[in-house]
């Protein structure tokens, strides 16, 4: 998607919407307001690791499961919403979204 240039004095436009770019900081307001919660329930006998409120897209979904995956030693999916992973890795999942996802700590609840 290209931006329309600022023509001296005006705002950069959306080419879609042809609102200003900077009344379009609805994606930001809505990641602030997301709440992510982390909690460990037992299946079978054993523990998983449930991770929902995470409102990205599924391909971003995916690359975040396999970097949980491989940092963490364990398996797990993705279904329709929510990351589970084998094991109680509630801790740890939360600091790797905060460090290195970028996700605010404040925004993260264990449970």
């Amino acid at each position: 998607m290209v931006m329309e240039e600022s023509i001296e004095g005006e705002r950069l436009r959306d080419p879609i919407t042809g609102l200003p770019i900077d009344l379009l900081a609805w994606e930001e307001i809505e990641k602030e307001q997301q709440i992510v919660r982390i909690k460990a329930e037992r299946r079978r006998h054993k523990y998983v690791t449930i991770i929902e409120g995470l409102d990205l897209p599924k391909d971003m979904m995916k690359r975040l499961l396999k970097d949980l995956k491989s940092k963490l030693a364990c398996g797990g999916t993705y279904k329709e919403g929510y990351i589970l992973l084998q094991g109680d890795h509630r801790r740890k999942v939360k600091d790797i979204l905060v460090n290195e996802w970028g996700i605010e700590e404040d925004k993260i609840e264990l449970e």
